[in-house]
């Protein structure tokens, strides 16, 4: 039987990879984010020249010798045009429909995947915005992803948030998910939950998500609970193959790995020596907060504790906030076999993702980040202009779904269905 899904909310594809690794189809992508839709075309227009067994082109492009659209004029349209970039809501609905309507064929969609942008139901979102995020608009993208079940009744769906949610109340007191969990049972699913830590599937991270799966019809005991699998590899490992850089260097040409490397990198299916290494590119940073660096890696190294703001020097002392968010510069540890979460801060200043190494004294560039997230070498992150950028691919790493996550659920997924 086919394994057709729609990716709704796709970002730069984290949960859809694992997905495709997992034998599955994408039929359409729909995100609004440009540099992150150019991201998922990229993705599919590789997949596609892999099948072909032809990624000359891609190579090609990855070093800088042809150009995107150069890039993309090596697939069909009909390849390109599986990734709408289009905000999902009521006056862009029926576009939506009709485009996946065309891309679908006639044959069924099996499965629908993806969760709305997590934001506005995040703990540290509601507690930074003034009105606790209850007039945000995003908490109410459920209706809309329940229109989605309701027109192409797929067998089940996977929805993916932030813990946060299952806490999150409108203005009046009521909570969102149980009338999330109800616009589903009308539309005719089963339901059940579980929080999931991505790091008790192999993940070197500390990532906690509620994963929601429908079943069309009534039933229980379908719940697509990965195994678990704790690789003795630590966070440090991920990086010792990855050239060694100071603040502001690297780029985002391909770079050179060393040859030996921890197996874990074979193992989650990161490390691919076909493919040419991008986006291995530090930020350069302010002396200042290289000291800071320092002082917080070497907290780490000697005593296991993480640095308090408040604890530094005046000189190094900026911020007025001194009473919240006082771990803001945060040291990935190297020598745990999980770091803290990834998110989508990373694009704003890198304090929160300290390297572990105080020789490189620096934060980590967006490829270490998207290791972290277990991201394929081989995968490219996009700007929207086409130009390298480190802030858009920051953004969608951070909001991505760990790709070896996707795929642990996607595998019991088709254990279950089948």
């Amino acid at each position: 039987m086919g394994f057709r899904f729609l990716d709704l909310f796709a970002g730069a594809g984290g949960l859809s990879e694992g997905f495709i690794r997992a034998g599955f189809q994408p039929v359409a992508h729909v995100e609004m984010d440009l540099a992150a839709c150019f991201t998922l075309k990229t993705r599919a227009v590789f997949h596609y020249l892999s099948s072909q067994g032809y990624l000359t082109p891609y190579i090609n492009y990855l070093q800088e010798k042809i150009s995107r659209n150069d890039f993309y004029s090596h697939v069909p349209e009909r390849i390109l045009d599986t990734v709408i970039n289009s905000e999902i809501g009521q006056d862009s609905l029926d576009d939506i429909f009709s485009r996946i309507d065309v891309l679908a064929g006639g044959k069924n969609i099996n499965l629908i995947i993806g969760g709305p942008p997590c934001q506005a139901y995040s703990l540290i979102g509601r507690a930074r915005d003034f009105s606790g995020m209850k007039d945000d608009k995003r908490n109410y993208l459920y209706i809309y992803y329940a229109r989605f079940l309701e027109r192409y009744k797929p067998q089940f769906f996977i929805f993916e948030n932030v813990t946060g949610l299952l806490s999150a109340k409108d203005r009046e007191g009521r909570a969102f998910f149980a009338d999330m969990e109800k616009a589903f049972k009308d539309a005719g699913y089963s339901l059940e939950r579980e929080v999931l830590n991505a790091g008790d599937y192999g993940v070197p991270q500390n990532r906690k998500r509620v994963i929601l799966v429908g079943r069309k019809g009534k039933g229980k005991g379908f719940y697509p609970l990965p195994d678990q699998w704790s690789p003795e590899v630590l966070v440090a490992d991920l990086f010792t193959d990855l050239p060694r850089l100071h603040a502001g260097e690297g780029g985002f040409k391909p770079c050179k790995l060393k040859k030996r490397c921890h197996p874990y990198l074979y193992e989650s299916g990161i490390r691919n020596d076909d493919i040419p290494v991008t986006g291995h590119i530090a930020r350069p940073h302010r002396s200042q907060d290289l000291e800071i660096y320092r002082i917080a890696v070497e907290s780490w190294n000697h005593n296991h504790s993480r640095l308090n703001y408040n604890q530094l020097p005046d000189r190094l002392k900026t911020h007025n906030n001194r009473h919240s968010f006082t771990d803001r510069f945060k040291v990935v540890a190297g020598d745990l076999p999980r770091c803290h979460t990834v998110v989508a801060h990373a694009s704003r200043d890198g304090h929160f993702y300290i390297h572990p190494d105080i020789e490189q004294n620096r934060s980590l560039t967006p490829r270490e980040l998207a290791r972290l997230q277990t991201f394929p070498d081989d995968y490219y992150f996009e700007s929207a202009s086409g130009a390298p950028a480190r802030t858009p691919v920051f953004k969608q790493i951070g909001n991505a779904v760990p790709v070896l996550l996707a795929q642990k659920i996607a595998e019991k997924l088709k254990e279950v269905w089948l």
